[in-house]
């Protein structure tokens, strides 16, 4: 990013983007009718639920055969050309780079459309590799792994003429009742943070620009509810919120930027000139693009009423520094134009946006003369042994091992272990033969393929049942025993049978994801209540009452109040949490259960109580805890960072530099050993506590993480540096700074691990020295670690 001067959008005539001469050359031919032309996408296939309100919201100029008409100025974007029907990808790449072509032959500036797709648990379209969702990228802590996902994601998009991607989601969770969980990495900002910014740094190593979102405070709404008002206070926002987007610009160097649809304290993200432009332009020097949330521009009409018509909506939009209005024009086109011409608006702020929007399209290369003059591919293969590897191996490393009394894992050929493998197991549930089961609410099979049920999934993808049935040298017999939703137990006792006739059940219970009703968890599918669905509990219920020793797999896009199946007096031998784990996930579930998989998946989310004690977030201040004041217990029945595995780990030797200069580092060695006879891999996890600040801090929070991988018997040391900018916070006068004081550094297994054997090691007390550090967009934000034998 480049740092400039803009000036305040409210104050008067923006100053213009620093662009090329080519840009600017451009641009000076431009009317206005073709300068509205590229600030607009245009929906060809419009014609399914996959935005809010999108039958309402139709412009009605969704047909191929007015084309030319519609783009006779030019376009801006088009929207999802892949990923809003069911199309072949290679005929589908046919006509787009014939209708690339035509857009350069036959309009008077030439310029081709800029193509963007949704790419959040992979490109969504037919026929494509179908990745874990982010809250199961989060249950992996593995940086490096989400890196080359999104590079495989993001080369298969560029092969396509793809540009744009709309991810990662930045929002960190708050109240799992929300139904965007699943698109959402971890409740704590530095994971986020992390593991987005490796994200954008994949999928724009391949060519394809990064779209962060959703800026800001989306996830806050209240009680859970999509789209619902957002109370949080400026400390929240600055502290909480805004840190993963300024890791992911800073740091990762993200090109585009979508606005939330959330108002926070009355004032929508929408209009919002304190972010869209003093924050994230003038302070953060961000010279990338801003786009609309899909139909965000006319909801400040709609649904915000706070502006009079879609012209007014357009005009505070634009005002405010969004600069594409997506997925249409329904807002900037006409109503825009006409409040242009009657002079009721200055067409300066549309020459801002227009100069971003060229300088963008040159920097994808979509001015050079020869774009598109190469022929389009013939044989994409979308869902590769490539990306099959990749799904597999982020699918196994998600996976979060919540209990064990030692019945997983269930045995192995191998003569070296004690314990026989089952001879008959029984598969049940509404999640164990579902192939959607195992794929989050914006994959294409359930985004969109849902209103498309004759088509094919079209790509190969295992259920649970046939996965374990191909794992394990058992007989299996399966029965449903309920659906997803609903209040049928008719199934009930034919899935008692099979328990009871079996040495071991596994029962695989969870989510169906979906939009806007179509499902229990996805966007516009929020929970009043954190039970598992429909009578799903019953029937676990029902088979531990058989007497049959039980294996309970939740199979989910949020986290549910489960602490029945772990703690109750009849709970399940053991209870695995997946996170919509992909294509290869029932393989990796299955690994995990024969043992071939060291689960190594940790919680990247509190896994709550109940539903009436949220929101509830581990980064709470002394007050946000259990109490004697209070008849409330808000505290997790598994914590943030938990997980266990098949291997004992010990952490010892704990090493923290005694004293740091604020605004400077300091470096913190630990020992990790692995007293297992299985190789493992564990998430090392520094966590700290300011012990006296100028304003309430946390009792705990994660300050770094790393995944280590240790053979039976090994050792290695972890040697953490860290800038004191992780103690960093909005003081009184909302300054981010680092103040000097004591505080606390340990190693621990999760967020509340005591100070016990294999759990957690000494404290440590550093001491930050010096004057209160301001913080400066130049300032370091990663923690590195150094892995040594």
């Amino acid at each position: 990013m480049k740092e400039r001067t803009v000036s305040n959008s409210t104050a008067g005539v923006p100053a213009m983007p620093a662009v090329s001469e080519r840009v600017r050359a451009l641009h000076a031919q431009m009317t206005l009718d073709e300068k509205l032309a590229q600030i607009v996408g245009y929906w060809l296939d419009q014609n399914g639920v996959t935005a809010p309100m999108q039958s309402e919201m139709a412009s009605g100029q969704q047909d191929a055969s007015k084309l030319t008409d519609v783009t006779k100025n030019g376009l801006g974007h088009y929207t999802r050309v892949y990923g809003t029907r069911p199309v072949d990808p290679n005929e589908r790449a046919a006509w787009l780079w014939d209708e690339q072509r035509r857009l350069k032959r036959e309009t008077r500036l030439g310029i081709p459309a800029l193509v963007h797709e949704e790419c959040l648990t992979g490109l969504a379209a037919w026929k494509a590799a179908a990745f874990p969702t982010p809250l199961a990228w989060g249950a992996s802590f593995d940086p490096e792994l989400v890196y080359d996902m999104a590079a495989s994601i993001g080369e298969s998009m560029r092969e396509l003429g793809v540009h744009q991607g709309l991810a990662p989601v930045l929002d960190v969770i708050r109240d799992p009742r929300w139904g965007r969980v699943d698109e959402c990495i971890a409740e704590d900002p530095y994971v986020v943070g992390v593991l987005g910014t490796s994200y954008v740094r994949g999928l724009q190593s391949a060519g394809v620009h990064a779209t962060l979102k959703h800026f800001i405070g989306y996830s806050a709404s209240r009680a859970g509810r999509n789209h619902a008002p957002v109370s949080a206070g400026p400390r929240e926002v600055a502290d909480v919120f805004l840190p993963p987007f300024e890791m992911a610009l800073f740091d990762g160097g993200a090109r585009s930027v979508m606005n939330s649809y959330a108002e926070i304290d009355g004032v929508p993200l929408g209009s919002s000139a304190e972010y869209l432009t003093e924050l994230l332009r003038e302070r953060w020097g961000f010279d990338g693009v801003v786009v609309a949330d899909y139909f965000a521009v006319a909801f400040l009409e709609v649904m915000h009423a706070i502006a009079a018509d879609r012209g007014a909506a357009a005009a505070a939009a634009l005002t405010a520094g969004i600069d594409i209005e997506l997925p249409t024009g329904d807002a900037y086109l006409a109503p825009l134009a006409e409040q242009i011409r009657a002079g009721e608006f200055d067409e300066a702020f549309v020459d801002r946006a227009v100069l971003r929007a060229l300088a963008q399209k040159e920097e994808l290369g979509l001015l050079e003369a020869d774009v598109f003059e190469d022929e389009p591919p013939t044989n994409v293969d979308l869902d590769s042994p490539r990306h099959r590897e990749l799904a597999r191996r982020l699918a196994e490393e998600s996976i979060v091992l919540l209990s064990n009394d030692g019945i997983l894992p269930l045995g192995e050929k191998d003569a070296a272990h004690k314990k026989a493998a089952p001879s008959r197991i029984a598969v049940i549930g509404p999640n164990a033969h579902r192939a959607e089961a195992l794929l989050g609410c914006y994959s294409f099979a359930n985004h969109v393929l849902a209103h498309h049920p004759e088509f094919p999934i079209g790509f190969e993808i295992a259920t649970f049942l046939e996965a374990f049935t191909a794992e394990v040298e058992a007989e299996i017999v399966y029965a449903q025993g309920t659906d997803v939703e609903g209040t049928d137990r008719s199934g009930f006792e034919e899935a008692v049978a099979a328990a009871t006739g079996a040495e071991v059940a596994v029962v695989v219970v969870g989510d169906q994801a979906g939009l806007f009703g179509r499902g229990t968890v996805g966007e516009g599918n929020d929970s009043e209540t954190l039970e598992l669905p429909g009578v799903q509990r019953e029937l676990v219920e029902a088979l531990v009452a058989s007497g049959t020793p039980v294996i309970m797999i939740a199979l989910t896009g949020r986290p549910y109040a489960i602490g029945w199946a772990l703690d109750g007096e009849r709970r399940p031998a053991a209870v695995l949490q997946s996170f919509f784990p992909g294509e290869e996930g029932a393989a990796a579930l299955s690994g995990v259960l024969s043992g071939r998989v060291n689960p190594s998946g940790r919680m990247p989310v509190s896994l709550p109580r109940a539903a009436g004690a949220q929101p509830f977030t581990y980064l709470h201040p002394p007050l946000g805890g259990v109490s004697e004041v209070t008849a409330t217990d808000p505290t997790p029945v598994r914590p943030f960072g938990f997980g266990l595995s098949y291997s004992e780990i010990t952490y010892s030797d704990l090493v923290v530099d005694a004293e740091a200069t604020a605004g400077g580092n300091f470096t913190a060695a630990v020992t990790v050993t692995n007293s297992g006879q299985r190789a493992v891999d564990d998430i090392v996890q520094l966590y700290g506590h300011d012990v006296v600040a100028t304003v309430t801090r946390p009792v705990v929070q994660l300050l770094a993480f790393q995944r280590v991988t240790l053979d039976p018997d090994a050792s290695v040391t972890v040697t953490f540096s860290v800038p004191t900018q992780r103690f960093a916070f909005s003081d009184r006068s909302m300054t981010r700074i680092v103040e000097s004081g004591d505080v606390e550094v340990w190693v621990g297994a999760n967020a509340t691990a005591t100070e016990t054997a294999g759990t957690a090691t000494r404290r440590a007390t550093v001491a930050i020295t010096g004057d209160a550090h301001v913080l400066e967009t130049s300032d370091r934000r990663l923690v590195t670690a150094e892995v040594s034998h």
